[in-house]
C-alpha cells in the first residue's frame, strides 16, 4: 500500500487499486461554503476550524473500508457534516440543497444522506488496534515486503555455520578408541 495525501494505491500481483482521498474535495466544498455563507472575517475563522475538524474526520474514514465504497466527494461531505454538527457553523441541510442541483448527481438527497450515515457507521465500527496487534501486523507486513527476511536468512546462516563448526570440532575431539 502506497500512501500520500491525494491517493492510496493498493498493490497486488494481479492489479493496482487506486483510491483517492477526499482531502481536496473537503477544500473545494469549504471554498464553496465560504461563498454560500458570504463569510466575513469572524465566520472565516469558524469555517477554518470546521475544515480542520473535517480533515480529522477524513483521517478516521481512511482507516475504514469507506474509501473503497464511496467517492471522495461523499466522504468529504460526510466529514463536513460531522464537523458542522460539532461546531454549528452553517445550516448544512440548506448548504446541501444549494449545491445539490449543481452536482448533476444521479442520487437523490435522501440517498446522499443515507450514504453519509453508512460512512458514519463504518467509522463508528472501526476499532483501533492495540499495540500488540500493531506489532503483529507490522511483522506480517515486513515479511510480505521482504524486509527482515534477508536479516533472518543471515541469522539462520550464522547459526548453521556455528552448528557445523561445533559439530566438526566435536567430531575431532572424539576419542579414537570409540
Amino acid at each position: 500500500m502506497i500512501l500520500n495525501n491525494e491517493m492510496i494505491v493498493y498493490q497486488s500481483l494481479e492489479f493496482d487499486l487506486i483510491v483517492y482521498a477526499p482531502y481536496r474535495s473537503v477544500e473545494g466544498f469549504m471554498n464553496d461554503m465560504e461563498e454560500f455563507c458570504n463569510a466575513g472575517d469572524a465566520q472565516l475563522q469558524m469555517l477554518k476550524t470546521l475544515q480542520d475538524t473535517a480533515k480529522l474526520e477524513v483521517v478516521k474514514m481512511m482507516l475504514t473500508d469507506a474509501p473503497l465504497l464511496f467517492p471522495p466527494g461523499q466522504l468529504a461531505l460526510a466529514a463536513l457534516r460531522n464537523s458542522n454538527a460539532l461546531h454549528k457553523v452553517v445550516d448544512f441541510d440548506s448548504y446541501l440543497r444549494s449545491i445539490f442541483p449543481r452536482q448533476n448527481s444521479m442520487h437523490t438527497m435522501s440517498e446522499l444522506i443515507e450514504s453519509f450515515n453508512a460512512i458514519d457507521s463504518w467509522v463508528r465500527k472501526y476499532k483501533t488496534p492495540s499495540e500488540k496487534e500493531l506489532k503483529h501486523i507490522n511483522r506480517k507486513l515486513k515479511s510480505c515486503w521482504g524486509h527482515g527476511s534477508h536479516d533472518e536468512s543471515k541469522k539462520r546462516e550464522k547459526k548453521s555455520k556455528h552448528k557445523s563448526k561445533k559439530s566438526s570440532h566435536e567430531a575431532q575431539n572424539v576419542p579414537s578408541h570409540v
